[in-house]
């Protein structure tokens, strides 16, 4: 696949799951939640997480911002579904990691689905649109009732 294509094939990514979340609900039970607000640009999630069995087995979310903010979300909640609090930390690293540099490490199933997201870190601006989920996620799992991207 030519790199013109595999770009235009992750812009479509983000803005399917920018548009229509798959995750995009206030979950009826839950055991954490924290929100995210980045004030520059106005882009705010709160994210939700039910835990079982010391694992995260439901993750979902509400979003108002941009298509890279609510995709970013989207895909978080899909992939930490099923992966205990030290997994998920490891994992927000790697793709803050991803989203600052572009590069990520390949043949882990849960970054290759955050890959379309890589894109981002040719736009300093946008890396915060992307990484606010991830920062609200982590203050979750650590009992703070919200973060910010600045």
């Amino acid at each position: 696949m030519m790199f013109d294509d595999l770009r235009d094939l992750y812009q479509e990514v983000i803005l399917d799951h920018g548009r229509r979340p798959r995750h995009g609900i206030r979950l009826a039970a839950f055991d954490a939640s924290a929100k995210g607000d980045n004030p520059m640009c106005g882009d705010r999630v709160q994210v939700f997480l039910r835990h079982a069995d010391g694992l995260v087995a439901e993750a979902g979310f509400e979003a108002r911002g941009c298509a890279i903010s609510v995709a970013s979300a989207d895909l978080m909640a899909e992939v930490v579904a099923g992966r205990s609090d030290d997994q998920i930390r490891v994992l927000a690293d790697e793709f803050r990691d991803m989203a600052r540099t572009g590069r990520s490490a390949d043949g882990d199933a849960a970054m290759e689905r955050l890959r379309p997201l890589a894109g981002v870190h040719e736009y300093p601006s946008r890396v915060k649109c992307a990484t606010l989920p991830w920062h609200a996620l982590l203050a979750a799992l650590d009992g703070q009732g919200g973060a910010s991207s600045e």
